[in-house]
């Protein structure tokens, strides 16, 4: 499997976690599972998520990374990382969240991140 691939799947597993602590909290009290927990709890519960996502992550900038071989320099890495957070989000909001739509000014946002991607990777 090459870098960059390997670099794209640590990326969505990253994120994917990073979407589960950062909002999952919100679908577990909308279920009232965790309505009546104090907010360090809520905290520690998203921060004990977020090591996975850092389990995924700084492996994925490492391998991905041009200076250690990987195929994408810094701002490239970012800028896909951005990419496939807002796709992760996307997918998992509309899942877990219906009362959450998605818009047309929504996609437009996503089709300046794919155009962001686009021009981060000509070439200079």
């Amino acid at each position: 499997m090459s870098n960059g691939l390997l670099t794209i799947i640590l990326l969505v597993i990253s994120n994917t976690f990073m979407t589960l602590a950062w909002y999952g909290h919100l679908k577990l009290q909308e279920n009232n599972q965790i309505s009546n927990w104090p907010l360090i709890a809520v905290i520690l519960f998203s921060w004990g998520i977020a090591l996975f996502e850092y389990c995924a992550q700084v492996p994925a900038n490492r391998i991905g990374f041009r200076e250690n071989g990987g195929p994408f320099s810094l701002f490239q890495l970012k800028i896909i990382q951005e990419v496939i957070s807002l796709t992760v989000f996307t997918i998992m909001a509309c899942l877990m969240f219906k009362g959450e739509s998605l818009h047309w000014n929504h996609l437009a946002a996503f089709g300046c991140l794919i155009m962001a991607v686009f021009f981060a990777f000509l070439k200079a």
